[in-house]
């Protein structure tokens, strides 16, 4: 898993948009059953910012926990295992810098699934 999103560098920066920490978002129906699952990373219940992570594998024990917003589709193997080749530090950070550069959002099947039950 590889946990990303702070402006700042260090691991504990970044803000939400809202300028303060969100509330969980968790879903039943969401489950960390597959690679490149995404989502907020936090310190505790309701304190998400800015910083999130994606797997790399299946994290069963994450259900229920995490707010799940996404998954990487396009490229999903390429992608994630260059990132996993990338080398760590003894504190398991990346040597060199993993930058996202351009992110597309394909559906919502969230939203989708909550207009077609109204």
């Amino acid at each position: 898993m590889i946990q990303t999103g702070d402006p700042t560098g260090s691991g504990k920066g970044g803000q939400s948009i809202w300028s303060k920490p969100f509330s969980d978002e968790v879903r039943s129906t969401l489950k960390f059953n597959n690679r490149g699952i995404l989502a907020m990373a936090n310190s505790g219940p309701d304190t998400n910012k800015s910083q999130f992570f994606i797997t790399y594998a299946k994290q069963p024990h994450l259900d229920g926990k995490y707010t799940i917003f996404g998954k990487v589709i396009d490229g999903a193997d390429s992608t994630l295992e260059a990132m996993e080749r990338v080398p760590v530090n003894a504190k398991n950070r990346p040597l060199n810098e993993i930058r996202t550069t351009h992110v597309t959002i394909h559906a919502n099947p969230i939203a989708d699934a909550q207009l077609a039950g109204r």
